[in-house]
């Protein structure tokens, strides 16, 4: 199945949603490259980037999913390249 590789950037202005946020990234956790998290204390706010490489389908579900937590909002950025994700396609 052809992949894309993305990286979402999350800002979480509502900490009560972290839980809920956490659940949706392990419920797509085969599909993530890497995360990095800052927590912003000055500003009150989490600061996220997660690396992913999936169907494009799949990262617009997750990417939809995350927007729709309240206090959190979610902004996707596409690589160029294309192709499949071997490590996904051997765990089918």
């Amino acid at each position: 199945m052809e992949t894309r590789i993305a990286l979402l950037g999350i800002i979480v202005e509502n900490t009560e949603s972290a839980g809920q946020l956490n659940h949706l990234l392990h419920e797509y956790s085969r599909y993530i490259i890497g995360r990095m998290g800052i927590p912003y204390r000055e500003r009150d706010v989490n600061i996220i980037s997660i690396a992913i490489d999936a169907p494009q389908d799949v990262i617009n579900a997750l990417s939809g999913k995350i927007g729709r937590l309240q206090g959190v909002t979610a902004k996707t950025i596409y690589s160029s390249i294309r192709g499949s994700n071997t490590h996904e396609a051997n765990t089918l």
